[in-house]
């Protein structure tokens, strides 16, 4: 049985998660699994995150018109991303969760860096067949290793020149596709406590209730200022988080 002080943990983490998506469009997954991460640890957090980051991407994905046309041209990355989901959770069920954290952490220093200095990722052009499927695999065993799905997915799916409709439909339907095969691979991998589910289930709430917020306060914020205090958060977390599981 979870203390009350978690559970408010938790509801205050969801919150501010959908607050931040709620103003910039993304965010909930990365900056809840940092925060809970740090809080509880990092299997705890990728449980946790399954219903929340699945009810408020999987709106992403379906709005937007562009669904088919999506799935014909990434489907080869979908699909190698779920097999590579798979892996990655199995070697996180056979290895030290602490380590993997410290992996994590570089990932979302490595995501907050380059979204701070605005690197540009080249176009794939004719290298786009036999380079998404690529992608789909790192990104995959880093998802099923950390539960974080944007590095190098979602710096790819920017480079493809998407229209921007269509890139922030094409990243809802990527997180909702990882969603979908972590829990699958958490719960084959007996990572995925009923009690955990439960209380993913209840956090929708206040991930809902971050997210109403967010969009009603998103007219009064320059969004370029506040995603770069968004990422620069998101950087001392990672630092925080790689110190924690390192020193």
């Amino acid at each position: 049985m979870w203390a009350p002080e978690s559970l408010v943990i938790v509801a205050a983490t969801f919150l501010i998660a959908g607050a931040v998506k709620g103003v910039v469009g993304l965010g909930l997954p990365t900056i809840s699994l940092a925060l809970l991460t740090a809080a509880f640890g990092l299997t705890e957090a990728m449980a946790l995150m399954l219903i929340p980051s699945f009810v408020t991407n999987a709106w992403q994905g379906m709005v937007g018109g562009a669904l088919s046309e999506i799935l014909r041209r990434l489907w080869p990355l979908l699909v190698v991303a779920c097999l590579g989901i798979w892996m990655g959770a199995g070697i996180l069920a056979k290895s030290d969760a602490r380590l993997l954290s410290g992996l994590l952490g570089a990932v979302l220093c490595l995501y907050s860096l380059i979204s701070l200095t605005s690197v540009r990722v080249p176009a794939p052009g004719a290298r786009e067949k036999w380079l998404s499927p690529v992608i789909g695999l790192i990104n995959g065993t880093l998802t099923g290793l950390t539960g974080s799905f944007v590095v190098p997915a979602t710096l790819y799916l920017q480079a493809l020149g998407l229209d921007r409709n269509v890139l922030i439909q094409a990243m809802g339907v990527l997180y909702t596709v990882s969603t979908v095969a972590l829990g699958i691979a958490l719960a084959g991998n007996r990572l995925l406590p009923q009690d955990l589910g439960v209380i993913s289930v209840i956090a929708v709430l206040p991930a809902l209730a971050g997210m109403v917020v967010g969009q009603r306060v998103h007219q009064s914020l320059s969004e370029t200022a506040f995603r770069k205090v968004f990422f620069s958060s998101l950087l001392v977390l990672g630092l925080y988080i790689m110190g924690r599981a390192f020193i």
